[in-house]
């Protein structure tokens, strides 16, 4: 079967040249796959990895706005609509200076998979600008915004596409974003999640990836008779994924020692309690600042800036039991994954989307550490973006205890699937495989039931 891994990555390669996150997201997913194809050629026979890999619609736009110099700016717009064969496309926006058609296409399609695996009726997509909303003032925001929903809100809608945040999409850009829709659509509908709670959101969806990381990290420890509770973790980020990995990770007993941004990362002996989160939380939420003030505030911390020339991100070379990759994709290489491992680190669940390269991965599967993929372990967010969208159809709200629940059961249903098909293709433990198999099945019989489209 590598010959037709071999044809589907040249495959991809000749049709995406210059896209290298797109063709890692694709190779790990193939590769996995050759599992489930060797025993159902009929999935071959019908070419549904071809035409998974393939986005359904590709919609790609500029976006002008002025900024408050009264100049006019530019930015690229995209939107992937990658598969709808289980439900309606959804996949985050994100806004980030290194945002490009390929960069998304592997967010969407790994989107796809993650969708699938929460059990709720979501295909997957991913969408964003070049447009960097650091630095910029809320009135610049707000008309980036503005422009941007102009264009997209025609290719959108509660039943078609609903979009919701990711880096550089928080709260304040998806109100504004919202209103735009609502303003040119004349319909208040649930059409965007990670909405306010007082215009249609869900309690618990901005803690939703963190808390669901750390869910699933927990399955996992289970199955090795052990909890969260006294273990030392390393946590990367300091945004909503990071802010809520610690939060959960702090009250379930586990010490968390670092955090980080662009600039640099803090590692904090002591650990982080709750006061000095509640301090990170009002720095990069409200004030939007840089993590190295945690050392102003907190001088028994260390803060180590960003350095160009290693080949390694020294955060992950501290001694400590778990790791929580939440701040992007491939920052984890083969040389970290390494230095965990030195350093006694066995559970890995990414909050991030691809945070660890194939190096690092295939090092972490070699030594059979308890590896969650982020398609896995970060699927809380987008499970309760599938809840906020329920209870906007029912015009209903859940309480916080409701929709926690159903995020754990949700995470806890993942990580039985996870098992179980890597237990049925034969390579048991092996949660990469799992997540893979697992959500391909379902958007792959999806598929085949609706025929060639």
């Amino acid at each position: 079967m590598s010959s037709y891994v071999d044809e589907i990555m040249a495959l991809v390669k000749a049709k995406s040249p210059g896209e290298p996150e797109f063709h890692q997201a694709v190779q790990e997913v193939v590769e996995s796959l050759e599992l489930v194809l060797e025993r159902h050629p009929e999935y071959r026979a019908a070419r549904i990895v071809e035409r998974m890999i393939e986005p359904e619609r590709v919609v790609m736009f500029r976006v002008p706005w002025v900024d408050d110099r009264g100049q006019i700016q530019v930015n690229r717009g995209f939107r992937i609509e990658m598969n709808s064969a289980i439900g309606p496309y959804k996949g985050g926006l994100r806004f980030h200076p290194s945002v490009n058609l390929g960069i998304l296409k592997f967010l969407a399609f790994e989107q796809v998979f993650k969708n699938a695996l929460t059990t709720l009726p979501m295909g997957g997509g991913k969408g964003g600008s070049d447009f960097d909303p650091k630095g910029k003032s809320d009135m610049e925001v707000m008309r980036f915004c503005q422009s941007f929903m102009t264009e997209l809100f025609r290719h959108i809608g509660p039943n078609t596409d609903v979009p919701a945040g990711d880096i550089g999409v928080g709260g304040r850009e998806i109100g504004f974003l919202f209103g735009q829709y609502k303003r040119i659509a004349n319909e208040f509908s649930g059409v965007l999640t990670g909405k306010g709670l007082k215009w249609g959101g869900s309690l618990i969806r901005p803690e939703a990836t963190g808390y669901g990381a750390v869910y699933f990290a927990s399955e996992m420890l289970a199955t090795r008779g052990e909890t969260l509770e006294g273990k030392t973790c390393l946590v990367s980020g300091s945004g909503n994924v990071a802010q809520y990995t610690t939060e959960k990770l702090i009250e379930l007993g586990a010490k968390v020692v670092t955090l980080s941004d662009s600039s640099g990362y803090i590692y904090d002996e002591e650990g982080i309690d709750r006061e000095k989160l509640d301090f990170v939380m009002e720095l990069k939420t409200v004030r939007r600042g840089r993590i190295k003030e945690y050392v102003e505030k907190y001088p028994n911390a260390v803060y180590t800036p960003v350095d160009p020339n290693l080949d390694y991100n020294p955060l992950w070379n501290h001694k400590a039991h778990c790791a929580f990759p939440s701040a992007t994709q491939n920052e984890i290489n083969g040389k970290d994954a390494q230095h965990l491992l030195d350093n006694g680190v066995y559970l890995v669940a990414e909050g991030a989307n691809m945070p660890t390269t194939p190096d690092g991965v295939n090092l972490f599967i070699e030594h059979k550490i308890l590896y969650g993929p982020g398609k896995a372990a970060n699927a809380g967010g987008v499970a309760v973006s599938g809840l906020e969208m329920a209870q906007n159809s029912m015009r209903y709200s859940w309480t916080r205890e409701e929709v926690d629940n159903r995020l754990r059961m949700i995470m806890k249903k993942i990580h039985e699937e996870c098992v179980e098909a890597a237990e049925r293709f034969g390579t048991p433990g092996n949660y990469v495989n799992g997540a893979n198999i697992a959500g391909f099945l379902k958007v792959a019989d999806a598929m085949m039931d609706q025929g060639v489209v």
